[in-house]
């Protein structure tokens, strides 16, 4: 499964819950996107060393999936789509967002975010974290 927020508990831990228990021991992919996310809100916040060490640390625990051609084609065309339907993921502003759904798209893999941009996509299977 490809997880968009499971990391926002380096910054609040009571985030986290409602994530462990939704994945609970399966493997968790995250994009290359929310790599890059997180890192640049750490540089904008000021992180200290010892912060920046623990979220690098929480970021060592997934496998981190990196664009090869497939998935650049693969978000193209998810824009595309979304661009025909009026859904939200073909605007600028979701373009991490659309790299979130390519990714679990690409890879035919679940979807783990409480964000409402996903929802309502053609064949992006979104779970959401504390809801059955």
């Amino acid at each position: 499964m490809v997880v968009s927020g499971i990391l926002n508990a380096v910054r609040d831990p009571g985030t986290a819950e409602p994530y462990q228990t939704t994945i609970g021991d399966r493997l968790v992919l995250v994009s290359f996107i929310t790599v890059a996310e997180l890192r640049f809100g750490a540089i904008k916040a000021g992180w200290g060393e010892f912060r920046t060490r623990s979220l690098e640390r929480s970021l060592a625990k997934f496998l981190v999936i990196k664009p090869d051609d497939l998935l650049l084609t693969a978000c193209a065309e998810l824009r595309w789509a979304a661009h025909q339907r009026g859904h939200a993921l073909s605007q600028k502003v979701h373009d991490s967002d659309r790299w979130i759904a390519a990714t679990a798209l690409h890879l035919d893999l679940d979807l783990v975010s409480d964000d409402r941009v996903f929802r309502e996509f053609p064949g992006l299977r979104l779970v959401q974290p504390g809801k059955s």
